[in-house]
């Protein structure tokens, strides 16, 4: 079993083309050997997004803080504290902050694509 505070694990800025003022913070990661799943924590600063970007597994979504908006296929939806988002493979997508704080969420990826 692994029992971690977020606050113990290091905050990377997010290497990839497009991906602005954005941080990420691997809770649960190769480095653990999970069976299935990574467990990530993004942080998206004001004015900062994530690639637009797609991918050929799913992932899932929860906000727990600041105000945004996920980008789709489409169009785009606003996001905020409790909005939960399915991203299904193959989906072109992109996170945005729209707010004036930290855009904060949990990132749940299958282990294929660590």
């Amino acid at each position: 079993m692994k029992v971690v505070h977020l606050t113990d694990v290091p905050a990377e800025p997010l290497e990839s083309p497009g991906a602005e003022k954005v941080k990420i913070r691997w809770l649960i990661g190769p480095e653990d050997d999970p069976p299935n799943f990574y467990l990530r924590w993004f942080e998206v600063e004001a004015g900062g997004c994530s690639p637009h970007h797609t991918h050929d597994y799913e992932h899932e979504v929860f906000v727990l803080e600041g105000e945004g908006r996920v980008l789709h296929e489409r169009g785009e939806k606003q996001i905020g504290p409790g909005s939960a988002v399915l991203v299904q493979p193959g989906e072109k997508h992109q996170f945005q902050n729209s707010g004036s704080g930290p855009l904060c969420f949990l990132c749940l990826v299958p282990k294929t694509a660590g």
